[in-house]
């Protein structure tokens, strides 16, 4: 197979021009193209009166191969290998059945490769599946009834179901191709297999959660929905079994000798529960901060110019990243086209946002979190759970604030930057479910985290420009962007507990769907490998 990249094409460039610029380069005749595939398909659009896609192919030719890449003496031309998924030996031979606690991506990739190879996992979900938990969610956004246990946090798919389903990841694993294989084969658009910035949109992962618990299930493994993990039995050391308890107030025993810690980084009882059991774990820096909403069409134009609104292109996205003189990093995070903000609480009393956006990303607004870095230095003690307590501490004061409603606190750019609270919304709309109250938001996040977003937001403005437009609005507070704790593990993916596998981002070892699914099959992996006289 050849590699070719950097083929650069415009907007409305067809398959046939892109086969044409392929053979073009490869010098070859067209006859000799067996198949071509998009690898990757990315825009560029730095110079704003020519936007254009840059697609990266593979080729399978006639002939010789290697001596056809030798000819093109071209960078842009080389070897490649189709990639191939290799599961490690079995050595696991055990009776028990393992256990997986969330069924996040984490958990799903955990359990579907526990299931494949025939060890029947039994899944423990504290949420409800899909249907039931999208009915909870809204139900919360419209009457403001928040269920702790079945909410944008917990429930069939974790939280990244309500998001945008963005798939974008700074690890090079090579699993991250299975990931994206597996995603695609249970219903999630095509085009996550080659698009650069790729996203499945939160109406759209629904019916591809479900496909995954429907395979588990097939094999012979279980999902026990409305299940919450309350204790872990622990003997010599070694995982011996696990409770839970289910909707009714039961509480069950699974002995098991294999558990898989999926519990997503809002499971803040789950993870009190584990260090009272003495699993070891430190503290990890988080970041702390608010949405910023702009009009979909305004950051459109901003970034692509007099091609705003080409039906190709569709919402325009943005990353942007800083650090103030004398201040601490600053950057935008999970930014969300054509989307909206959302309320994502999972403990009552307590007020948290998220941004989400549907396949289409066709929303009013486009939002992104505005973060500043918490290190672990700024945490109220050296317990390991501090960053807990500074998190749901701001959303407390949060939820106070904006009037104990679970509306959110919320303040125009202007008036943030004039340190003047804000009275009511102007040109944008604000679009959190809840409803937010206007006022400062000076007075829910920390000092040094207000500090940085003011310096962030004049330099930011410079690099997309009207990024700090007066009327754009900052929605807080977004605590959970990740764990503030890591469960220390060791080479074979345990703690100091055997048995006791700590996995994904409530773990401290993920950010997002993509990293966290392949954490969760090397976990599975490390299951399968245990040679542990059991």
């Amino acid at each position: 197979m050849i590699r070719i990249t950097e083929i650069k094409l415009p907007l409305e460039a067809d398959d046939g021009e892109l086969l044409r610029a392929a053979v073009k380069t490869l010098g070859c005749s067209g006859k000799m193209i067996k198949s071509l595939e998009i690898s990757k398909k990315a825009i560029d659009s730095r110079n704003k009166s020519n936007i254009f896609y840059v697609y990266n192919v593979d080729v399978l030719t006639e002939g010789d191969e290697e001596s056809l890449v030798s000819k093109c003496g071209s960078s842009k031309v080389s070897l490649a290998k189709p990639y191939e998924y290799k599961e490690p030996p079995i050595k696991r031979n055990s009776v028990f059945k393992p256990v997986v606690a969330g069924f996040g991506p984490a958990g799903m990739f955990a359990a579907l490769t526990l299931a494949r190879a025939g060890f029947k996992p039994i899944v423990l979900e504290r949420g409800r599946d899909v249907d039931k938990r999208t009915a909870d969610v809204k139900r919360f956004w419209s009457a403001h009834e928040l269920d702790e246990n079945s909410n944008v946090q917990f429930g069939e798919g974790g939280a990244g179901t309500f998001s945008d389903g963005k798939l974008t990841t700074g690890i090079k694993d090579s699993l991250c191709r299975k990931v994206f294989l597996e995603l695609a084969s249970k219903g999630a658009p095509e085009e996550i297999l080659y698009s650069a910035k790729p996203h499945i949109g939160t109406d759209r992962l629904s019916n591809v959660v479900k496909r995954f618990r429907e395979e588990i299930v097939s094999l012979g493994g279980e999902v026990r929905f409305e299940c919450r993990l309350v204790d872990v039995i622990i003997a010599n050391n070694t995982v011996f079994g696990v409770t839970y308890i289910d909707a009714a107030g039961n509480k069950t025993d699974i002995e098991t000798d294999a558990l898989i810690l999926c519990i997503g980084h809002s499971a803040r009882d789950t993870v009190e529960m584990l260090y009272n059991k003495g699993i070891k774990m430190c503290q990890k820096p988080f970041s702390v901060g608010a949405r910023i909403e702009h009009p979909r069409e305004f950051i459109d134009k901003a970034q692509y110019g007099r091609f705003a609104g080409h039906p190709l292109l569709g919402a325009a996205d943005y990353k942007m990243a800083c650090h103030p003189p004398h201040g601490r990093g600053a950057y935008t995070f999970c930014m969300c086209p054509g989307g909206t903000v959302v309320a994502a609480s999972s403990e009552r009393g307590g007020t948290v946002v998220n941004g989400m956006s549907n396949w289409a990303r066709d929303a009013e607004n486009s939002n992104s979190a505005l973060l500043v870095g918490i290190e672990t230095q700024d945490f109220p003690s050296e317990h390991a759970l501090s960053g807990v307590d500074l998190q749901r501490g701001i959303e407390r004061t949060a939820f106070t604030v904006a009037g104990g409603s679970y509306a959110a606190p919320a303040q125009l750019v202007g008036d943030f930057l004039a340190s003047r609270p804000s009275s009511k919304a102007d040109f944008v709309k604000p679009s959190c479910p809840t409803g937010v109250t206007f006022g400062d938001i000076r007075s829910v996040l920390p000092k040094r985290v207000t500090d940085t977003m003011v310096q962030a937001l004049v330099k930011m403005d410079k690099m997309l420009e009207g990024f700090a437009m007066s009327d754009a609005v900052l929605t807080a507070p977004e605590t959970r962007s990740s764990s503030p704790v890591r469960i220390l593990r060791n080479e074979f993916f345990q703690s100091n507990i055997a048995g006791l596998y700590p996995c994904g981002e409530g773990a401290g070892y993920a950010g997002g769907i993509v990293s966290s699914a392949v954490d969760g099959i090397r976990c599975a992996f490390a299951v399968m490998e245990d040679e542990r006289d059991l």
